[in-house]
């Protein structure tokens, strides 16, 4: 491995192109008047401009070889453009149309940097605004915003995603495109991503192993960062928001620059939030949370291509919930005493892409430390454990053309867990887990109107874990070698029979390989005892989806259905036995199931009042067994609607918005064997936006009020629901961002 990482490095070093390539254009609007101040940028580069007085601009050192080019500007509708690189000066203009409502966005989660609307599977796109402004101390409640998207929460430091009714290990989870490891396998451990350092939230909704490999067989959560500066500036920005409800506060400041050729950024973030409040006022103990964060970017962009790096430190203290603290914490407070997780996780990732000819090579690799501490009532930690992650991809795009682009690539992971310092409690033994996954992908578009899209992938997998414990003792933990393989594809189509309708078909096959926790626990985690199951087959998928887009001037609406069939579904649940000490116990099991459902959303912004936007989705998903039994963790039918007025300029307010939305969750009375059934509720939530300029200093402000009546409510996800702890009530939150530029 040591070799072929070295040989990467060595060309990238030593190929040499002397002539220096530059794109330069115009970008204007429908009456051909110049955009001024609108954004140019290469998402294969990551690199960009802003267009001048004249709206004209220029990047320099381009790469030889397709380039994609995305131009954007407030109001218009984005476009994407591709040009050819061969001749030392190359000109592209475009002309954007105004957008009445949002327009598509660029991609790069499916695979390739395309439209939203190019792709057979289709990716939702969240930015970053709307998780700013979501007025919430868990940023990962703003992505339920999106139909088919929920989560499993433990309080507001603790979530989880669910897509279409799967989670956990079923749905991978991205840091700028490098999969997370950090002991993620259970609902008691959060997501592990710094909200205030990415631009948006991509999402797929469906299986990825294609692309992904194991972990995808429910879709995929890929946080891309922040974008760098455009070329000649340096700029920066402070984020401070205040949250009522858990007396909370967060704090961000980041700074980034761009010359030609050099790019890069650091950011720092801290947030604190005490117990969080319940609809009706009273605390929830221990629900409290703290978190550190730095990251940290470099890049150069030269003739051949780009080459960046990157480093993640994010550093959490979670109070838990659990009965043992509910005599001992009697007063709201923020400082982790007893009863909390110590996590640490520690990312640097090398990205690169290069062009050689009219072969673009992308080649990746990043290593991932996470410590995880679990700290009782004692001193010392009670379980302490270090998961070591190196990953690596190599993905060779062949020479395309407007119709047809070719992949082929390689996708691997080594893994070691450890057990540190022989604490009291050693939930998962000592292992190491290699993955090595080969992938080829196609595209071919037909008439300009039809496009098909699919690929291969064969992956082999092998987990090896060492003894642990006394043999013969209930907590011995055997050693368990494991060799798996698979292999998963995907074909799809978009079609466009007019020009305002896309459809969509994708037929998908994916699995899953079982997980260490799976295989191997045997002891108390969390407030009960859990007992893994060596014998645990793959899961396998295999999942039909059909959708409808429509995007007219003043009317947008979506409408998809699938159905996921699911072999070997790998799940938990109660047994008939109890420890010694009474506690019930728990065991992995598998059986063959399956989820259905779909989601509809519309957008209508009426021609004769060019301030108002009103919004509506619903989602649906069931899941049963074959045997009848319900799956465990399946969100409740939803709606969820806004009614939205903006304006460009009032008074002394730029792009003033006002917001009252509202989700409505139905009753979930078909839940798993070991869940009760949950009421519905209704939430009413409002906010405030606006932009103002002091002295030629540009602040962004925003207030909002979350569960504006208070309601006591059980959400069906919510783990604390069986402790009897509603969700969180009222929550008043202000956001100030205070962005910065220097030429």
């Amino acid at each position: 491995m040591k070799k072929i990482v070295l040989f990467f490095f060595v060309l990238f070093l030593f190929v040499k192109v002397n002539a220096q390539y530059q794109i330069n254009g115009k970008l204007t609007d429908s009456y051909n008047q110049a955009l001024v101040g609108a954004s140019v940028f290469l998402p294969e580069l990551n690199k960009g401009a802003f267009t001048n007085q004249s709206g004209e601009y220029v990047i320099q050192n381009i790469p030889i070889g397709k380039i994609k080019i995305q131009f954007s500007f407030v109001g218009y509708n984005t476009q994407i453009k591709s040009i050819e690189i061969s001749n030392f000066e190359n000109t592209l203009d475009a002309s954007l149309s105004p957008a009445i409502i949002e327009s598509q966005e660029v991609v790069v989660t499916g695979g390739y940097v395309s439209s939203q609307h190019e792709n057979a599977v289709k990716i939702d796109v969240l930015k970053s605004k709307d998780i700013v402004l979501s007025g919430s101390p868990n940023f990962m409640e703003s992505l339920t915003k999106v139909p088919g998207v929920d989560m499993i929460s433990k309080g507001q430091g603790i979530s989880k995603p669910v897509i279409r009714g799967l989670s956990m290990n079923d749905i991978l989870v991205m840091n700028n495109g490098v999969r997370i490891e950090n002991y993620q396998y259970s609902e008691n451990h959060p997501l592990g991503i710094d909200g205030n350092s990415i631009e948006r939230i991509e999402i797929i909704k469906g299986p990825a192993s294609l692309l992904y490999g194991s972990d995808a067989i429910g879709g995929v959560l890929n946080f891309i960062k922040e974008k760098p500066a455009p070329i000649g500036k340096l700029m920066g920005d402070y984020l401070l928001q205040i949250y009522s409800n858990t007396l909370g506060m967060n704090n961000s400041i980041g700074l980034k620059g761009s010359s030609k050729k050099i790019f890069g950024g650091i950011r720092f973030g801290h947030k604190t939030h005490a117990d969080y409040l319940q609809g009706g006022g009273n605390f929830v103990p221990n629900s409290r949370f703290n978190e550190t964060t730095l990251n940290a970017n470099a890049g150069f962009t030269g003739k051949i291509g780009t080459s960046r790096i990157f480093y993640d430190y994010f550093k959490q203290n979670l109070g838990m919930t659990v009965p043992q603290v509910e005599q001992i914490i009697t007063e709201q407070g923020r400082k982790n005493e007893i009863w909390y997780q110590d996590l640490a996780h520690q990312l640097l990732s090398f990205q690169n892409s290069l062009y050689i000819g009219k072969f673009k090579w992308d080649i990746n690799t990043a290593y991932q430390n996470a410590l995880r501490k679990l700290l009782a009532t004692l001193d010392v930690p009670v379980v302490e454990m270090e998961l070591n992650t190196l990953t690596y991809e190599s993905k060779l795009y062949f020479p395309s053309n407007k119709k047809s682009e070719y992949i082929i690539g390689l996708q691997g992971m080594y893994q070691t867990n450890r057990n540190l310092h022989n604490r009291v409690s050693q939930f998962l033994p000592n292992a190491n887990t290699n993955n090595l996954g080969f992938l080829g992908m196609a595209q071919y578009t037909f008439f300009e109107d039809l496009k098909l899209q699919g690929g291969l992938r064969f992956d082999l997998y092998k987990t090896e874990t060492f003894a642990l414990g006394a043999e013969g003792t209930s907590s011995y933990h055997a050693p368990v070698n494991r060799n798996f393989s698979n292999l998963s594809g995907s074909f799809g189509a978009t079609y466009q029979p007019i020009e305002k309708i896309m459809l969509r078909v994708n037929f998908a096959k994916a699995y899953r390989v079982p997980k260490l926790s799976e295989l191997t626990s045997n002891g108390m985690h969390g407030n009960r005892y859990e007992i893994g199951n060596e014998n645990l087959s793959p899961e396998n998928a295999l999942e039909t989806d059909l959708s409808v887009h429509f995007h007219g001037e003043f009317l947008s609406f979506d409408l998809a259905g699938f159905y996921n069939q699911i072999d070997n579904y790998i799940f938990i649940s109660p047994t008939s036995d109890t420890t010694s000490f009474g506690i019930a116990i728990y065991q992995f099991s598998q059986a063959n199931a399956a989820l259905y459902g779909g989601e509809a959303g519309i957008h209508f912004h009426p021609k004769s009042l060019a301030w108002l936007h009103i919004e509506g989705t619903f989602s649906s998903v069931i899941g049963k067994q074959e045997n009848g039994n319900y799956l465990p963790f399946i969100p409740a039918n939803k709606v969820r609607y806004e009614i939205r007025a903006e304006r460009k300029k009032l008074g002394f307010l730029n792009k003033p918005n006002i917001k009252i939305s509202a989700v409505t969750a139905f009753s979930q009375s078909e839940p798993s064997p070991n869940e009760t059934t949950t009421n519905g509720y209704t939430l009413v939530n409002m906010s405030i936006y606006s932009e103002i300029i002091i002295s030629q200093q540009t602040l962004i402000l925003g207030f909002s009020v979350n569960n504006l009546f208070d309601i006591s409510y059980f959400d069906h996800l919510s783990t604390l629901k069986s402790l009897n702890y509603y969700n969180q009530g009222r929550n008043m939150s202000v956001t100030l961002k205070i962005p910065l530029a220097i030429n």
